[in-house]
């Protein structure tokens, strides 16, 4: 489970409950609590999403928000360890003896790659076929980040509808000049819910897709890198010196680490 996700949509939601219910007391109180504001917003956002997106798309919008919250990092550099060790095999023992050396590999994608090295697939033809792979994984990636970009872009807007709705409701009973105020504070009401469910939960949960996205990419790209050094024969320590490319200078570890590898 990302922590930081969900700690991030409490504390936010938190606070600005707190910065109402904190200062405000009884029926002033009550007036932030508003269900056909609520209804006009959320209600609103999502017809327009579906109306926007295919319907499949859309149905899987839990799916999409499960993988910003339910989420098990992974090591780029165990990864990096579990290629060097691939290739320390295949000088060893050939590059037949992976197909062994991969059965308890967890990513599909890894072992794909291996079975193709292993089979003798041309390697230019391994390198087009992980690439394409490559970039079905971001276009779906994508995907489920503009549903909850869209809701965030369509939240706002229902919010200022329904304000607009409850001026025009104001308007029609301004004989009661006492009710103005109060009239006037439901209407903003779906104003604010719009900002705050486009800024406190869409937005931020399309962002998190999109660093998840990267994470997985920068995986997969290693892994190819890695597939095609270990399938052209190179030494351990080149693989490595070649894998370690894409980890910030900090990670790399010193040359002399690299040559006890």
């Amino acid at each position: 489970m990302d922590l930081a996700t969900i700690v991030g949509l409490l504390l936010g939601f938190g606070l600005v409950g707190w910065s109402i219910f904190g200062n405000v007391e009884g029926e002033v109180a009550l007036v932030f609590i508003n269900v056909p504001s609520f209804l006009i917003v959320i209600g609103g956002a999502i017809a327009s999403v579906m109306m926007a997106t295919p319907l499949a798309r859309f149905l899987k919008a839990g799916k999409f928000f499960s993988k910003a919250v339910m989420h098990k990092d992974k090591s780029v550099q165990k990864l990096i360890e579990d290629l060097v060790g691939f290739a320390e095999v295949a000088r060893r023992d050939g590059i037949l003896s992976l197909e062994s050396a991969a059965k308890d590999a967890d990513d599909p994608f890894l072992v794909q790659g291996i079975q193709m090295a292993v089979d003798g697939t041309d390697p230019e033809l391994i390198e087009s076929i992980m690439t394409s792979e490559l970039d079905s994984i971001a276009d779906r990636h994508e995907q489920g980040k503009s549903v909850f970009d869209l809701m965030g872009k369509y939240a706002p807007a229902y919010g200022m509808i329904g304000t607009l709705v409850g001026l025009v409701i104001m308007l029609m009973n301004m004989q009661d000049p006492a009710a103005i105020g109060p009239a006037m504070a439901v209407a903003l009401i779906t104003t604010l819910y719009g900002s705050m469910f486009a800024n406190m939960f869409a937005l931020p949960i399309a962002d998190k897709l999109a660093v998840r996205s990267e994470e997985e990419l920068l995986m997969k790209s290693i892994i190819i890198k890695g597939i095609m050094a270990i399938q052209s024969g190179d030494n351990p320590r080149i693989v490595e010196r070649k894998l370690k490319t894409f980890l910030p200078p900090s990670l790399r570890g010193t040359p002399d680490d690299e040559g006890d590898a």
